[in-house]
């Protein structure tokens, strides 16, 4: 991430909206900046019409709080900030007070890795009302881009089947930190190596990559071009045979191959981008096997995609390396997870808790109150069975019942003692982290021990099943009671008028 890299002399606490900052003032002419709040993060549906997400981008926020503070340069530049009538936008006191500003929020997460889904509050935030506020949209950038990245790549190694599949998507990227992230969750999501040689050296990714057609174009002929990385490469040498006619490169790929086996090398395999890739990679394996290359593989790459990957294993494709740029680090069928980032409860000048909610008339945009965390249930063989949504101030029953909020006739029953385990762990404490990262081999452990937890119907790439995520009955009263009062309080207002 570019904070990772721009960190030591850059301060980002500018990456923020404007009104964040209009905000804070606001906060803080009011008397209100240092009031605890809560604010969770959560998304309303899941992503690409499937039936999860994967947690991703925790480190990446961190990197970022871990920094969090202004500098006299942003100092500076806020203050040439004017309001329309040419008034400064900030005070000088409201400026003053941003120099002396110490992170102070805790911060819990679900970690990197776990199987999340729609509704469930994936961070919580809690502090002065000011810091909170001034989180939003880092928050969302980071943990809305890489969670669709990294479950876009699941989506793809899970129709590649044990295929290999490479991100290449560096160059279509929506910019240098959007690559170095895409590239990071793709490797969470399943992905095994990257072409981004930057995103290799951050963060211990395998890096891998052949030759372009401009490589092949810079020679006389094709031949010549093979003989010549050959030369250059000659333990890497796989090459793309596309770049004028197709099966003429996998015939000018083979002659270069037997060069190589009396030099004590390998023909390592030859890469499509283009055609009929069904027809094209069964003739090329037909004349690989045919000299003796059974054990060269083929690559495939152009514009592929989740579906495009299944549809060519269904045709028996014998493709065993899959290249995905675009379709992946753009997330293509879906442009942005839908994150939320909303305030769940605020503390009075009495230091009493209010719960605050967000009505909506699309039942889907309204949020729950409350300091919430999530519970996820096991049956005896360890196999998850529904999760429930809750608020941590709450006297759990030693007989929970839990409801569908989209369903109330829909409703779970557990015992206290059913197998389970809270989602949210404590990440940051009074601005200090508390919590020890795992690296990349370990997040891409626990994914896999999720999948394994789940149904494997929640995969389904057509028609995946909704995991059970249900609010615990004293928060679905909250809730019920929260939003009649708000509609009783409306139409009273209205009454009036």
């Amino acid at each position: 991430m570019v904070n990772k890299i721009l960190s030591d002399s850059y301060s980002l606490a500018l990456c923020t909206d404007l009104y964040q900052l209009t905000m804070a003032q606001g906060y803080f002419k009011n008397d209100m900046h240092y009031r605890d709040s809560v604010f969770h993060l959560s998304f309303r549906e899941n992503p690409f019409n499937g039936g999860y997400a994967i947690s991703c981008g925790l480190e990446s926020l961190i990197d970022f709080l871990e920094n969090f503070y202004f500098q006299t340069s942003d100092i500076d530049y806020l203050s040439s900030l004017e309001s329309s009538d040419g008034i400064p936008l900030f005070s000088k006191d409201f400026l003053k007070f941003l120099t002396n500003m110490k992170f102070k929020c805790d911060l819990w997460a679900v970690p990197e890795g776990r199987l999340v889904f729609a509704g469930e509050p994936v961070i919580r935030i809690q502090g002065p009302l000011f810091q909170c506020q001034l989180l939003e949209t880092i928050v969302l950038n980071i943990i809305n881009f890489q969670t669709l990245i990294a479950t876009k790549a699941s989506r793809i190694c899970y129709a590649a089947k044990e295929d290999s599949v490479l991100e290449f998507g560096f160059r279509r990227a929506h910019g240098i930190d959007a690559a170095l992230m895409a590239s990071r969750a793709s490797y969470i999501g399943g992905c095994t190596a990257t072409s981004n040689v930057l995103a290799g050296k951050t963060y211990g990714i395998p890096v891998r990559g052949t030759h372009a057609h401009s490589w092949v174009m810079a020679f006389e002929d094709e031949l010549e071009s093979f003989e010549s990385y050959a030369e250059a490469l000659p333990d890497n040498c796989i090459f793309l045979v596309d770049t004028f006619d197709t099966l003429e490169g996998v015939r000018n790929a083979i002659k270069v191959g037997k060069k190589l086996r009396l030099m004590g090398d390998d023909l390592l395999g030859i890469r499509l981008d283009s055609g009929d890739l069904n027809q094209l990679s069964k003739q090329a394996r037909k004349m690989l096997d045919e000299e003796g290359f059974e054990s060269s593989r083929i690559f495939a790459s152009n514009d592929l995609d989740e579906y495009s990957i299944k549809e060519l294993k269904v045709q028996g494709a014998p493709i065993a390396v899959w290249g995905v740029g675009t379709r992946l680090v753009t997330g293509n069928d879906q442009p942005t997870l839908g994150g939320v980032y909303k305030l769940s409860a605020i503390k009075d000048e009495n230091g009493n808790w209010n719960d605050r909610i967000k009505i909506s008339e699309q039942s889907i945009k309204t949020s729950n109150p409350g300091i919430l965390q999530i519970r996820r249930f096991y049956d005896n063989e360890s196999r998850a069975i529904a999760d429930m949504i809750y608020d941590i101030r709450s006297v759990l029953d030693t007989e929970l019942e839990l409801i569908n909020p989209s369903d109330k006739n829909s409703r779970r029953y557990f015992s206290h003692e059913t197998k389970h385990e809270n989602l949210l762990v404590e990440i940051v404490r009074q601005g200090d982290v508390v919590y020890e990262f795992p690296n990349l081999q370990l997040i891409r452990q626990t994914v896999k021990r999720e999948f394994a937890s789940m149904n494997a119907n929640i995969r389904s790439l057509e028609y995946a099943e909704n995991f059970p995520v249900c609010l615990e009955q004293k928060l679905f009263n909250l809730c019920q009671d929260l939003v009649t009062g708000s509609l009783r309080k409306k139409s009273s207002n209205r009454d009036e008028l």
